[in-house]
């Protein structure tokens, strides 16, 4: 990796390899010792991009969460997803699926069986957003969104999807307990894109692939860029392009604290979300529910 750039405006920090799961390879754009939260943000994950053989794929198996949402985004491969509630979906590319974990849910994410298979390319990526106090015991719900009803914008720079809030005239339709920004940036070799944090938001980039200059800060793939509110702001893209998800949220501003898959206010309401899952109050996934 070449050495990260600085300047007065833009910071830029290297996402962290790790594993996760199963034993799958994540970059952590953070938590990181260097970038412990972004508020609204709690986590954002880049799974991949990884070239699985047969039998080879990795997933997430039975896990609890309390407190925050998951947003799974897949650009290659397909997953399966299930929980303590019954609930069970599959995640193909391009779908995004928006888990609110609330008041507590044992959760589920592994390949598709195709994808055991037969192997084959697996990206994608999960982001965490922080629930405010209000809502942290709030009935767990999945919002699951198709490709093909995602709002993208063509630019003559590339193209946009819109996954949450807006970009130009293009809204995307979800219902969120936190005002947020999720867009995915797909910018052509030497091209530009421009756009524009809300104002009030906390920002940042994450570049996937390929690589460019975000403002005038040079930036490759897995790099993360912070990024200032309510100015506007290119994408200039190198010559193998650039696919850049650009996120920002309304702070919260809430105490946080955290334990592995537990998010809440307070470390007594940790020790709570421990009892709780320990005593089997979140349930468990039922094995007549799992399908081959």
């Amino acid at each position: 990796m070449t050495p990260v750039a600085r300047t007065d405006r833009l910071r830029v920090l290297p996402a962290h390899a790790t594993y996760e799961g199963g034993g799958f390879l994540v970059h952590r754009a953070f938590p990181t010792p260097d970038l412990p939260m972004v508020d609204p943000f709690l986590l954002l994950d880049q799974m991949g991009p990884v070239d699985y053989a047969p039998g080879e794929a990795k997933g997430a198996p039975d896990h609890p969460h309390r407190g925050f949402e998951t947003v799974t985004y897949l650009l290659d491969g397909a997953m399966v997803h299930e929980d303590s509630n019954g609930n069970r979906g599959e995640l193909r590319p391009g779908d995004v699926q928006w888990m609110t974990a609330g008041s507590g849910v044992v959760h589920s994410e592994m390949p598709h069986p195709d994808t055991l298979a037969t192997g084959g390319r697996f990206h994608g990526f999960q982001l965490w957003v922080n629930l405010p106090k209000k809502d942290k015991m709030m009935a767990p719900r999945y919002q699951d969104i198709r490709s093909d009803t995602i709002p993208e914008v063509e630019t003559g720079g590339g193209k946009v999807r819109v996954i949450a809030g807006r970009y130009g005239d293009m809204e995307a339709v979800i219902d969120m307990r936190v005002a947020i920004q999720y867009l995915h940036a797909i910018v052509a070799p030497g091209k530009a894109i421009l756009f524009r944090v809300p104002k009030g938001h906390h920002g940042f980039a994450l570049v996937a692939l390929g690589g460019g200059h975000i403002g005038e800060t040079a930036a490759e793939a897995h790099h993360v860029v912070l990024l200032p509110d309510d100015i506007d702001l290119a994408l200039k893209a190198g010559p193998d392009g650039m696919s850049v998800l650009l996120i920002s949220g309304a702070p919260l501003r809430e105490p946080v604290a955290r334990y592995g898959p537990f998010v809440m206010n307070t470390t007594e309401e940790i020790r709570q979300a421990v009892v709780d899952f320990q005593a089997g109050r979140m349930g468990e996934i039922q094995a007549e529910h799992r399908k081959a």
